[in-house]
């Protein structure tokens, strides 16, 4: 089966060539972008000379509806009117923002282009029976990922609180894109831990959807978003009010995620690194309680273009089209 990536210049969509090479059900079909259409492909991607002879395409309905499975890894608000021209039979997969939000009104507060609807959550660890077999898949935010996974079974379990979450992220730079900008350039980032989005992030929404759903409750969630100088990784670190015991929390963390092969909870005083997690679809998990401010403590990490974005979403194609959901993916970082 072929796989056609849309905005494949990018470094997610790099990352889903990367994946893709790596495929034993699915091969690289279509390779599209927009301002990098004609361009060899290893010009942008240097470190897939398997894809030399190959130029990026004109990201059109008709090149992307010649694969099998549709990957849109575009800029938020860009893809709902390309999936739109796409045969409803076709398996689509989306990891940008347009098919995330249930409510409308969250969608035209943090977003201004119109509202295209909701698909099936491509969180396969806390909503896989929605995925299997989905001709369309919403993949989540990479912020998102760490901080539902990290509070969700928390919350079904009502051993945490919905009220009064707080989560801090400290993300890559990747995270937000390959298009240059000022806040980016190396002699801006490197020495330097910044805060943006405060308040204000739209990734605030699509969590809050999720734990609601979670935890059957309405949740409030105060999220603030830091930027590191690393290129690849998130570390979120997530609190919420609860009375339960540390064992408690592990073992509901254990009960959620034991059985799954790219969520790890760590041995009791291991705690998470972004680094551990480089290169894989893997998402570390650990937990504590501090008993002083009685709130649980969670704190995960994993990569912001793997579990975050590209792999999570090839996880999602994988149930879409009943393939083993772990094919072609790692669960296993790049060290040093």
């Amino acid at each position: 089966m072929q796989a056609a990536v849309a905005g494949a210049s990018g470094y997610t969509g790099g990352e889903l060539l990367r994946l893709l090479l790596a495929h034993p059900d699915l091969e690289v079909g279509p390779v599209a972008a927009g301002s990098g259409a004609g361009r060899p492909v290893p010009e942008l991607h240097p470190h897939l000379p398997q894809l030399e002879g190959r130029d990026f395409a004109e990201t059109t309905p008709r090149v992307l509806a010649e694969a099998d499975v549709v990957f849109l890894a575009l800029p938020h608000g860009q893809s709902a009117s390309l999936a739109a021209a796409l045969p409803d039979d076709l398996p689509v997969v989306d990891l940008g923002a347009d098919h995330r939000l249930a409510d409308r009104s969250d969608w035209e507060r943090y977003y201004d282009t119109p509202y295209a609807g909701e698909w099936p959550y491509g969180l396969p660890e806390l909503f896989r029976s929605s995925l299997k077999g989905a001709p369309r898949v919403a993949g989540p935010g990479c912020n998102a990922t760490a901080m539902t996974l990290a509070l969700g079974p928390l919350l079904a379990e009502q051993l945490v609180e919905p009220v009064d979450l707080v989560t801090t992220t400290v993300s890559g730079t990747s995270g937000a894109g390959r298009a240059p900008t000022a806040a980016l350039l190396a002699s801006e980032v490197m020495g330097s831990l910044s805060a943006y989005k405060v308040a204000a992030h739209r990734h605030t929404p699509e969590v809050r959807q999720s734990l609601r759903r979670l935890a059957a409750a309405d949740v409030t969630l105060s999220y603030t978003p830091l930027l590191a100088p690393m290129p690849r990784g998130i570390l979120a670190t997530c609190t919420a009010r609860t009375s339960a015991s540390e064992d408690q929390l592990r073992a509901a963390l254990l009960r959620a995620y034991d059985c799954e092969p790219f969520v790890h909870v760590l041995p009791a005083g291991r705690w998470p690194t972004t680094a551990a997690t480089v290169g894989s679809n893997a998402c570390q998990l650990q937990v504590a309680v501090d008993s002083d401010a009685g709130r649980a403590v969670v704190v995960a990490a994993l990569d912001n273009l793997g579990k975050g974005a590209a792999g999570q979403a090839l996880q999602c194609a994988n149930l879409a089209l009943g393939l083993p959901e772990t094919a072609g993916l790692s669960a296993s970082g790049v060290a040093p």
